[in-house]
């Protein structure tokens, strides 16, 4: 079981054959990804081999989905074109567009996750500047490193790529059922809240572990919703403890202001609804390992 991705996604890469592309198109192969086809509209009708696997290149994402039925987009596209190349996959009705593009300008994204709604939700976005989303053992849609983790039970949802990738490596002998980036940018498609939705919904999913970071409100809601929705045991850290206030640090959104956004207040708002907090990524873990032992 896992949440948004499977075996039997059917990927496509928008900007597969940028330097970018090509590097994770072929780890994401390496990882079992079932990779259908990429998109770019200079070099339709072309293909690129990656180790004995060839993968064609369509003009369009729409011309992508009537060819091989494609229900999954990772976006590599730079900044500047990177608004036109979600829009063209909300229009083409994906079903996940998972943008990893860093950099990407606020107002671009508050129009492509705009242009979603408008079109009835048919588009699930995860990001942007973000590292995807991996279901062990079945599928990788991003650049999350297959092979620091294995199948298991837990779930991991976070914003940070980096904490991310330690999180699923602490926990690397227990294993993950999904683990989502979701990306740090003020304006970003899923939230928390979608995937401790996904999760609780999800029979394989023993454990959530939810990591955050200073500023917005983000955890603060995620942590209201917990108390109200979620019955499996969730897991929190919170990045930023010693961030100085009024400095964006690392994320755009990551911004301290006054009291609101604080590392410390996410902390308590999360541990009033009832998930236990590590001051670490490591005493997260060990949080979690004694939750299952349980």
């Amino acid at each position: 079981m896992a949440i948004f991705l499977t075996k039997d996604s059917k990927v496509i890469v928008q900007g597969m054959t940028g330097a970018t592309g090509m590097k994770h198109t072929k780890l994401m192969l390496a990882d079992g990804t079932n990779i259908v086809g990429g998109v770019n509209p200079r070099k339709a009708g072309t293909s690129v081999d990656f180790d004995g696997t060839s993968v064609p290149v369509f003009g369009s994402v729409a011309e992508a989905i009537e060819k091989t039925g494609a229900d999954v987009s990772v976006v590599f596209v730079p900044p500047a074109f990177a608004k036109a190349a979600v829009v063209e996959a909300i229009d083409a009705e994906i079903g996940l567009a998972v943008v990893i593009t860093e950099g990407i300008a606020v107002h671009d994204s508050a129009a492509f996750w705009a242009h979603a709604v408008s079109k009835g939700n048919k588009t699930r976005i995860i990001g942007p500047n973000c590292p995807g989303l991996i279901t062990p053992g079945q599928s990788n849609a991003g650049i999350i490193p297959g092979d620091i983790t294995k199948p298991g039970r837990i779930g991991l949802v976070s914003k940070s790529g980096t904490l991310t990738y330690q999180m699923m490596y602490e926990l690397r002998d227990l294993g993950f059922s999904s683990a989502v980036g979701i990306g740090g940018d003020p304006v970003i498609g899923t939230t928390h809240i979608d995937a401790l939705q996904a999760f609780e919904a999800d029979p394989e999913t023993d454990l959530i572990v939810m990591i955050g970071e200073i500023g917005g409100d983000a955890e603060e809601r995620a942590a209201d919703y917990i108390a109200k929705n979620v019955t499996k045991p969730v897991v929190g850290y919170v990045a930023g403890f010693t961030a100085p206030e009024g400095k964006t640090m690392g994320h755009a959104g990551a911004i301290v202001s006054g009291s609101s956004g604080t590392a410390q207040a996410k902390k308590e708002a999360l541990e009033a609804a009832g998930v236990k907090v590590g001051k670490t990524p490591t005493e997260t873990a060990k949080l979690a390992r004694e939750i299952l032992a349980a």
